[in-house]
């Protein structure tokens, strides 16, 4: 576990070992202006079902993807005037926008827990600008076990998690990005943060009234949007003539998470077969029964959120 967790130097060679790293499909605390993150690679879904393994998260949330700039976000968003806007005005920096997902976007559907939105941000740290633009897009929540505080300096880090980690000293800001959906009418705050309400509004106009639903969800937020339009019935070893049988170890099913039983496979693959379960044309879904451990409890979750009676 020691060798786990080493500490890289935030120069060149610091940089491709990290990058390295991620390539393979690792994870590295990476330091950002606002907390350290920890990152995978956004358009793997093993390695981002590795975060929620190593936080030890207790459910599956949106996780901001970080981008080296407009261009790059604009692979993975689409872009309104407004955006675009808040774009220019505070990025590098510490806002995160929620935007409508292409449909060709090359992210894991764990990334954006299957919703049609992505949460994105162009970060100013030159760390991770580096190596975002070496690997590509990042996925990055902060680099802490989950509910501990949040870490901004490298020892915060070693402190919970056995990852690689980038030392560059403290973080500049120490609080986490201010997130902003971006919709049809204007903008809405879903998380107050490094950046000021006020210096968005002077941009963007008055935000829109906060006792309004949200259309879209940000990392934290996440509720039920996860229900397929069929019922889903969980604990399934065997599924009914009308149901699309979600498999798992030695439950077969239609399709498997996991046919060796590997959690970390299992949440790679959760919201891409719950999105082919609801396109079978069945009028159910019946799900394997999943272990109720490590990932297990983060799928298991999701599972019965999915299951949840329709209000």
């Amino acid at each position: 576990m020691a060798s786990k967790s080493r500490i890289l130097l935030p120069d060149a060679a610091g940089i491709a070992a990290a990058a390295a790293i991620l390539r393979a499909r690792g994870l590295v605390a990476v330091p950002t202006e606002t907390v350290y993150g920890l990152a995978a690679r956004a358009d793997d879904g093993a390695a981002v079902a590795g975060i929620y393994a190593a936080k030890g998260r207790p459910s599956f949330n949106p996780l901001i993807v970080h981008v080296a700039d407009v261009a790059q976000a604009e692979t993975l968003a689409l872009f309104s005037p407004l955006a675009l806007a808040l774009a220019q005005s505070f990025w590098p920096g510490p806002l995160t926008l929620v935007l409508p997902r292409r449909a060709d976007a090359p992210v894991a559907s764990l990334v954006t827990a299957g919703l049609d939105t992505i949460a994105l941000r162009c970060p100013a740290h030159p760390v991770m600008q580096a190596l975002v633009r070496s690997v590509g897009p990042l996925a990055a929540p902060s680099a802490n076990a989950s509910g501990r505080i949040s870490p901004t300096r490298a020892g915060h880090v070693l402190a919970s998690l056995a990852v690689p980690v980038i030392d560059a000293g403290p973080c500049a800001a120490g609080v986490e990005s201010t997130i902003v959906a971006v919709e049809a009418g204007g903008w809405r705050l879903l998380r107050p943060g490094a950046v000021a309400v006020e210096a968005i509004a002077a941009v963007a106009g008055e935000p829109l009234a906060s006792e309004a639903t949200p259309a879209v969800q940000a990392p934290g937020m996440m509720e039920s949007h996860y229900a397929p339009q069929q019922p889903v019935r969980l604990e399934a070893a065997t599924a009914r003539p009308d149901e699309f049988h979600i498999g798992f170890g030695p439950v077969k099913g239609d399709a498997t998470l996991s046919a060796s039983g590997d959690l970390t496979e299992a949440a790679a693959c959760l919201f891409d077969l719950l999105h082919v379960a609801q396109a079978s044309g069945r009028a159910g879904i019946a799900v394997a029964p999943v272990p109720n451990h490590g990932l297990g409890l983060a799928i298991n979750d999701r599972l019965a959120r999915a299951a949840a009676p329709r209000g």
